[in-house]
């Protein structure tokens, strides 16, 4: 069960190998590395003669405040310019390796080890870094692929059913945006949270394949690559409003219930188009399975929702930058403008987010 792919980049090629016992071997082979990683990873190294930066893997680690203590640290540990960093963990630690890599003496090799389902589906590739500054989530950042990706199946085993969900959802969202066949092709694998890895593992490579899709075909972000960006205008909202007790696939795949539901409002569409349908379904379905949800998201108020969602880096002065189904059921990207009438739209769409017959955002 192991695989291994490329990725193509201006800079050049980066591999992908997917298998089990990638984690011990990559501890092995440790010459002029550093480890960076998060409080869950540490103790699996206490054992070993590392040179290691522990993070809590939460957002408020991922700022602009604390990347001069991350820097520092590689400092004091000697890094140089032949030094390689191995990046062991989630999300976080991904953002935060990936930026102090490409500052740090402007520049040193880095691999990553994701450690959570999202990561291995989604993150993994593509090379950004996302930094929150001050209230802004995701303001700065910049594209710096490592030149290793290894995704060990074993810590798919270690995740808890809501982390599950959330690297599914974003999974799906890849799937969806890609292409109808491709999405049919994830439908018809049906994953859920208490999937086996040999489905987790079909469900890596069809979302890592679509993705690259996206990479290397627009991998600054100008045209295609941008409708990732589906359910994440409204799904940052509300990571942002519930002061992120909401991980951030579960809050996407909201997000992408609230996009369908502003088509709606906006007469894209009547009667929603059939794979639309399909991915509400799957969606809810999922959402269904995450425990505390209600309570989380019953703590949120509305206006708090749209002032996070005015503040979001992807609009302009004067539009918002959403991306939503069409008449057809396939994405694009849509600038509507920044008045009332608009405002009052993405209100109920939040509004309308719901699970079953319960509102959840009240």
């Amino acid at each position: 069960m192991s695989d291994y792919f490329k990725v193509a980049t201006s800079t050049g090629l980066y591999g992908v190998h997917i298998g089990n016992d990638l984690f011990d071997s990559q501890l092995d082979d440790f010459d002029q590395k550093i480890v960076i990683c998060d409080n869950f990873v540490a103790p699996k190294l206490i054992d070993r003669d590392l040179k290691i930066i522990k993070i809590n893997a939460f957002e408020s680690y991922k700022s602009l405040d604390q990347m001069e203590s991350f820097i520092v640290e590689l400092r004091e540990l000697g890094a140089t310019r032949v030094t390689t960093i191995l990046a062991i963990g989630g999300g976080v630690i991904q953002d935060i390796a990936t930026f102090v890599a490409s500052v740090y003496m402007r520049g040193l090799r880095w691999n990553y080890l994701p450690t959570t389902l999202l990561g291995m589906v989604d993150s993994c590739i593509g090379g950004k870094s996302s930094i929150n500054v001050g209230k802004y989530k995701n303001l700065i950042g910049n594209i710096y692929p490592p030149n290793n990706i290894y995704i060990d199946l074993q810590f798919i085993s270690t995740l808890n059913a809501a982390q599950r969900v959330a690297g599914l959802l974003e999974a799906v969202k890849i799937c969806f945006a890609h292409s109808g066949e491709t999405f049919d092709r994830y439908i018809a694998i049906n994953p859920h949270s208490q999937s086996n890895l040999e489905v987790f593992h079909q469900v890596i490579l069809l979302a890592l394949d679509s993705k690259r899709w996206f990479i290397e075909i627009d991998e600054h972000d100008h045209k295609e690559r941008l409708l990732l960006n589906y359910g994440h205008t409204f799904g940052h909202a509300i990571e942002g409003a519930c002061g992120f007790t909401i991980p951030h696939g579960i809050a996407v795949g909201m997000g992408m219930l609230a996009a369908i539901e502003y088509a709606r409002l906006n007469h894209h569409f009547d009667v929603a188009p059939v794979r639309v349908s399909l991915l509400e379904h799957y969606v809810r379905s999922l959402l269904a399975t995450v425990a505390d949800l209600h309570q989380c998201i019953g703590k949120i108020a509305v206006h708090e929702l749209m002032d996070r969602f005015d503040a979001d880096k992807k609009h302009t002065d004067t539009h918002y930058c959403i991306i939503v189904p069409d008449a057809g059921g396939y994405l694009f990207r849509l600038a509507i403008e920044r008045n009332e009438t608009n405002r009052r739209l993405i209100d109920l769409a939040f509004r309308r987010v719901y699970s079953g017959d319960d509102i959840l955002i009240n």
